[in-house]
């Protein structure tokens, strides 16, 4: 018996991206093709290629998380439809787990918060000093490298 709600491995139902956002079913458009690659008698037979795409400008979104997601996936969408296609496995159902997982991880990157601005700070004396003392430890290394007849004048 399979668990029910999130943990549940679900390939047709709600698409959970956060605990804000869940892109309902209905958003979701699947199209299957035959996957290329090796895959013995079925290859030609069975459309293991599972291609999972949602239109974000029309899902089921807040308004801010659309023109978040929007904003930060514009690479990836055309026409405001994100893809995304899995043909590794030979089995369909996999593929189509494999599809959902990887939109999710998507939809769940353009939603993240910005990390924090890095604040510029100067070296501390201690890390200047370890930086000299580790330059004059290897210039010394260079010069036992040099042939006796020359000095480091660049003669």
């Amino acid at each position: 018996m399979q668990p029910a709600g999130p943990e549940r491995d679900d390939v047709a139902g709600d698409l959970l991206v956060t605990r804000d956002v869940v892109l309902p079913a209905a958003d979701l458009q699947w199209r299957f093709s035959r996957a290329g690659g090796p895959g013995g008698q079925g290859v030609n037979t069975t459309d293991s290629r599972v291609e999972l795409s949602v239109d974000l400008r029309h899902a089921a979104l807040r308004d801010a998380d659309r023109e978040r997601l929007l904003t930060r996936l514009a690479g990836r969408l055309h026409d405001g439809v994100l893809s995304v296609v899995a043909s590794d496995d030979r089995s369909q159902r996999r593929n189509r787990r494999s599809a959902r997982q990887r939109l999710v991880a998507l939809l769940r990157d353009a939603l993240a918060p910005d990390p924090p601005t890095r604040r510029p700070t100067a070296p501390s004396r201690g890390a200047r000093r370890r930086r000299l003392e580790a330059k004059r430890r290897q210039g010394a290394v260079k010069a036992l490298r040099r042939s006796p007849g020359r000095g480091g004048s660049g003669e």
